[in-house]
């Protein structure tokens, strides 16, 4: 294994330099309790958080508690949800998912992640920043981002989120896991992009071994 002149390895290294340089970061979806990031992140599929940030006030303000969106007009959330597409799939499958907290859970989000993934609309990844994000247990959200960075870092040659999950917490065992995706979602949305990376303004590069500097 190869340290750096910190005696680090290298993912120790790459995950202290970008704590260096991402000392804010975190969940850019804006929500008040465990509740409302939910509904956030089911939103966020196929869309930007940047996008679903500008109808969950909205949606937030006439159905602010589980109970409220489980007796919901689905037309009506529809409408709501209609700027960020496939709106009749994401209003039908937020009410479901809302019936099933006040059926199965006494409209509380649970914070386990089988619980979690019981619910209509919630995979894996959604379930991950609800445990990390809501209720702060350490999980890693393998998002397009954080797989292509993964990859791209020497952390994992694997192709399914679940197997690049793995890799990394072999990489990067222990408690940061929540803050680490966030990161690195943050350095592949300014740096590290997806057809043209910009190694030669990257921090990273010294550490990375894809950078075409």
């Amino acid at each position: 294994m190869t340290l750096n002149q910190d005696g680090m390895d290298q993912p120790h290294a790459v995950a202290a330099e970008l704590a260096r340089m991402y000392p804010d970061a975190g969940c850019a979806l804006v929500h008040e309790n465990p509740y409302e990031l939910l509904v956030a992140t089911i939103l966020s599929a196929q869309t930007t958080d940047e996008r679903v940030n500008t109808v969950t006030p909205q949606l937030f303000a006439k159905y602010p508690t589980p109970r409220d969106m489980a007796g919901a007009d689905v037309e009506e959330v529809a409408q709501i949800v209609r700027p960020l597409g496939f709106h009749n799939r994401r209003s039908q499958q937020l009410q479901k998912m809302a019936k099933s907290l006040v059926e199965d859970f006494d409209s509380k989000v649970p914070s386990g992640r089988a619980d979690l993934e019981s619910l209509p609309g919630v995979g894996r990844k959604t379930a991950h920043v609800i445990m990390g994000n809501a209720f702060g247990i350490p999980a890693i959200t393998v998002d397009t981002h954080v797989g292509r960075l993964a990859k791209r870092l020497g952390w994992t040659s694997a192709t399914t989120p679940l197997a690049i999950e793995k890799d990394i917490a072999k990489a990067l065992p222990g408690e940061d896991w929540t803050i680490l995706s966030h990161r690195l979602i943050w350095h592949g949305r300014q740096v590290c992009h997806s057809r043209k990376p910009d190694c030669a303004n990257c921090a990273l590069a010294d550490l990375c071994p894809s950078a075409q500097i």
